[in-house]
């Protein structure tokens, strides 16, 4: 079978997702080719979406989370206009991107981001497209727009708890795959604590604290952590820094100034998160959908700190509204956090019990399998 994945620059989470399914396939025997859609047909839309979503979501956020709240509630047609500049793009590339799609003739379609579903939904309206395609929502909310692409078959969300709120948008329940957010199979394989502190060489016994402010390395860490030197429990943090190598550096000369309740472990970008969060006893992190999704498949109890407005807070809402996270805010700061969790052993296994529950740790393969096997496949052309 052939598969083509449609992904777009707009942060980490659409590619990881788009290279989970894509690794999986390919296991499985499939001919998968992922592309990038606007680094076809507009590098200058493709380097706007990517720096825009950057810049504004780290500098501009109440601009951000305004343009966000008129997009969920259908007062801001900018990307789902006719007249709109992602529609225009898409429309002015629709026929060269149909033949980048016809050269390799899939037999399914993917899209990781609903900037992708739009153009291949537009595809589909034009009869340039057959191929049954697959949209994959990737956070913990639907996304604005995702109900403006009748033509997607299909559309996978992170839980099953969110089919109520995709029915309300007007989606069709028959088109809704509540399979979970698809990350590396690599989260689903089971490290005792103790083996993965052995491979990161940190103390077997300290309570261990996983810090992480996604691929860029947006929080503020320093300041987190001089907080965290108030909670009086001794404890070990391991510091993922991202590509953030000014963060890095101020993590270095930070440890060796903290006193003995605090052993500080600094990493830039790494590739052994599975080890890292197997290691911890709980994650303080920005509350991106793939990290969320991967805390949840390690049963790793979360909090949740400097959430990018729009999309992370609505996953906020839905991790601490189902009882699977804390929030860390100007009046429960992350000592509190941390305190809270460690002094309740209750709460800790209530917390466990509830992620257990609604974690989907298999969701990637459970996508890849109805892709191959449960996909309706389009009727042969005469």
């Amino acid at each position: 079978m052939r598969v083509m994945i449609l992904s777009v620059t707009a942060g980490f989470g659409h590619h990881a997702t788009a290279k989970a399914v894509a690794d999986m396939l390919r296991e499985k025997g499939a001919t998968v080719d992922t592309v990038d859609v606007y680094a076809y047909l507009s590098k200058i839309v493709k380097e706007t979406i990517d720096k825009g979503y950057l810049f504004t979501s780290k500098h501009t956020q109440e601009l951000y989370r305004l343009v966000y709240l008129l997009a969920e509630n259908r007062g801001s047609g900018y990307f789902s206009h006719p007249m709109s500049v992602i529609n225009i793009v898409n429309a002015l590339g629709a026929s060269k991107f149909a033949r980048i799609v016809n050269d390799f003739a899939p037999d399914a379609i993917v899209c990781t981001h609903v900037f992708a579903a739009q153009l291949a939904n537009d595809l589909k309206k034009r009869g340039l497209l057959t191929a049954p395609t697959v949209g994959i929502i990737t956070d913990y909310t639907l996304h604005p727009y995702w109900e403006d692409v009748p033509q997607i078959e299909y559309i996978v969300t992170a839980s099953e708890l969110l089919t109520h709120r995709a029915i309300k948008k007007g989606i069709d329940p028959a088109r809704i795959l509540p399979l979970g957010i698809p990350i590396h199979p690599k989260f689903c394989h089971p490290i005792a604590q103790a083996d993965a502190r052995t491979q990161l060489g940190i103390d077997l016994d300290r309570p261990t604290i996983l810090m992480m402010g996604g691929s860029m390395g947006y929080s503020n860490n320093k300041k987190l952590i001089c907080q965290l030197n108030l909670c009086g429990i001794p404890f070990q943090l391991l510091v993922v820094c991202g590509n953030n190598k000014k963060q890095y550096e101020e993590m270095l000369h930070l440890q060796n100034h903290l006193d003995g309740s605090c052993i500080l472990h600094p990493y830039g970008f790494v590739d052994n998160v599975e080890v890292m969060m197997s290691a911890a006893d709980c994650i303080i992190t920005k509350p991106g959908g793939l990290t969320v999704s991967e805390a949840l498949a390690k049963n790793l109890p979360m909090i949740l700190v400097n959430p990018i407005p729009g999309h992370e807070e609505r996953n906020v809402e839905f991790l601490m509204n189902n009882g699977m996270a804390c929030l860390v805010t100007k009046t429960f700061p992350v000592d509190e956090a941390v305190y809270h969790l460690f002094k309740s052993p209750h709460r800790l296994r209530t917390v466990r019990e509830t992620m257990s529950a609604i974690a989907h740790p298999n969701a990637t393969e459970r996508l890849c399998d109805f892709i191959l096997n449960e996909l309706p496949q389009a009727p042969e052309k005469a």
